[in-house]
């Protein structure tokens, strides 16, 4: 049983004024195979729209909540396909550029003893390059930590296979950007989620005019976000991201790992590299090798938009927090600025769980509301 608090739609929402042809045919590679026929129909619909959602690659999926975004994108989608008779499609984004390893690296769940048990991968050094993950290879370490997930996890009928499901894709030689895509891939492909890879040739060649046009006006897009800081600041704690220092919302990878540029006199330096290039032989750079280029936290929904025809974006309170900072890029950069809805939140209850719940006529509600208090009343009961 799954109970969603629903987000209802407010009014009679317009269909968006987005740009006409869907999604660019030259995009279609960069979208995770899928065996659907009504999907990929659906992909190729000129009048197609997109509503969607993502997260940064993470250890056996990551958190929890990253199911609860697809799950909201689909709701949503669904809704508005009902509403507007065109097709809406849910994407998730595989935001594989990220090069947060710490954060990707561990995992967490429940164990036979009720427990939460971690398991991470080795830790990296700090002046390790700071390689995004679609990048960072997994190692033989992995095979250990699934032995675990196998002995550790309680006994119900899904354990093996949810082990099998993640062994077929988190796998020495693989990176973690890529069992992280293929997980999500087999697990959310049936529910007519698309999974997209924003690391693909495809998807960096198509996002290249903008961040072309990103790195010419850096200057002018800082002086635009710290406005909006300040604004945001006076309704209360602004996003925690820096702004006003010059920096440009583009990485460069390099010998350092993904690297952030800076403006400096003629053009750029590299953050961690120190290394000097004008804005001649950036754009020339960018031109010739468009996959060593990744947007940063704020530019990266502008990115989506630009890429895919989209109508709504299903966030985290974090990354709402970055869309409301990042809504004064939109209209600078030419980009439609999608819709910002929170995820939904649920709460999942396992078959076996309801029907003990249900034999002892106990409520989820009394049953989450305070510890203790139910089990005390059904000891009494006995």
């Amino acid at each position: 049983m799954i109970t969603i608090r629903d987000t209802p739609l407010d009014g009679a929402w317009p269909v968006p004024a987005l740009r006409p042809g869907g999604i660019a045919a030259e995009l279609l590679p960069a979208f995770l195979p899928v065996k659907d026929q009504a999907i990929t129909s659906k992909l190729s619909h000129p009048d197609v729209i997109a509503v969607t959602t993502g997260q940064q690659p993470g250890l056996f999926t990551g958190p929890l909540y990253t199911v609860y975004k697809a799950l909201s994108a689909r709701g949503l989608a669904l809704a508005l396909e009902a509403r507007w008779g065109r097709p809406v499609i849910p994407v998730f984004w595989l935001a594989g550029d990220d090069h947060d390893f710490a954060e990707a690296a561990v995992t967490h769940w429940i164990g036979q003893d009720g427990q939460l048990a971690t398991a991470e991968l080795a830790a990296r050094p700090p002046d390790a390059p700071q390689r995004p993950l679609h990048r960072e290879v997994l190692g033989d370490e992995l095979d250990g930590l699934l032995d675990r997930l196998t002995t550790e996890l309680p006994d119900g009928p899904a354990g093996a296979e949810t082990v099998a499901w993640l062994r077929r894709h988190y796998r020495s030689g693989a990176t973690i950007a890529q069992g992280y895509g293929g997980v999500l891939n087999e697990l959310l492909a049936p529910l007519g989620v698309v999974c997209f890879d924003p690391t693909h040739p495809a998807a960096k060649r198509a996002a290249a005019p903008l961040v072309r046009t990103a790195l010419n006006r850096a200057r002018d897009l800082d002086v635009l976000l710290e406005a909006r800081h300040g604004q945001l600041a006076l309704a209360g704690p602004p996003p925690d991201v820096r702004v006003g220092d010059g920096a440009a919302l583009v990485f460069l990878e390099g010998d350092l790992g993904r690297d952030r540029l800076v403006l400096a006199g003629d053009g750029f330096d590299t953050r961690r590299g120190k290394v000097h290039l004008s804005l001649e032989a950036v754009n020339d750079l960018l031109a010739q090798e468009p996959d060593r280029f990744s947007p940063n936290v704020l530019l990266r929904p502008v990115v989506e938009s630009f890429l895919l025809p989209t109508v709504a974006y299903l966030g985290g309170p974090g990354e709402l927090s970055y869309l409301a900072l990042a809504e004064a890029l939109f209209a600078p950069l030419g980009v439609p600025r999608p819709l910002p809805i929170p995820r939904w939140s649920g709460l999942l209850i396992e078959a076996r769980v309801a029907r003990t719940l249900a034999k002892f006529g106990v409520r989820v509600e009394d049953a989450i509301a305070a510890p203790g208090e139910v089990e005390q009343r059904l000891v009494r009961s006995l």
